[in-house]
């Protein structure tokens, strides 16, 4: 699939945002950029801590990635956000509005399982609960599609690809 769309890589913390957003980026031919990285240090500083960031502390963020996103319209690119909430995936089409969105979305106990495991991430699988809380799931007039995380990443990079070609036609 080439496509000049930008595609957030959305869903809740676990789901494998920094895992499938390269390998979908790879297989669309367009450059990846990690959501986590545009986070200023004192988001990364409270989330280490275990609280919950607020809105007040994700507009900066967001207008950040929408503005890399912005950059990217008419080339193509991936980057991976929570965009857990509608306004959220507002505010980021508010800056890039040709962008669409990849919900990548699974079963909570395969999630957590997924988290404890992974290895030097600031997330702690304590906020998982404030995350699913705060979720809400794309909606009928959202450009996007949800993939399950069941599965290897190459597999779910597939279910991806194969989603986002049905949305494009």
């Amino acid at each position: 699939m080439s496509t000049p769309h930008v595609v957030v890589v959305m869903g809740v913390a676990g789901t494998g945002k920094t895992t499938i957003g390269p390998l979908l980026a790879d297989a669309l031919g367009v450059p990846y950029a990690e959501g986590d990285d545009f986070h200023p240090p004192a988001n990364i500083a409270k989330m280490t801590a275990g609280t919950p960031l607020d809105d007040d502390d994700r507009w900066p963020w967001l207008e950040s990635i929408g503005q890399w996103a912005h950059s990217r319209a008419g080339l193509g690119g991936v980057v991976s956000s929570s965009a857990l909430k509608r306004a959220y995936r507002d505010r980021l089409r508010a800056e890039a509005p040709g962008a669409v969105f990849l919900h990548l979305t699974g079963d909570r106990s395969l999630i957590e399982r997924r988290m404890a495991d992974r290895k030097g991430h600031f997330m702690p699988t304590a906020l998982l609960d404030s995350q699913f809380a705060t979720l809400q799931p794309l909606q009928e007039d959202e450009a996007g599609v949800a993939v399950d995380v069941s599965g290897t990443p190459e597999e779910i990079t597939e279910r991806a690809v194969a989603a986002l070609r049905r949305l494009a036609n």
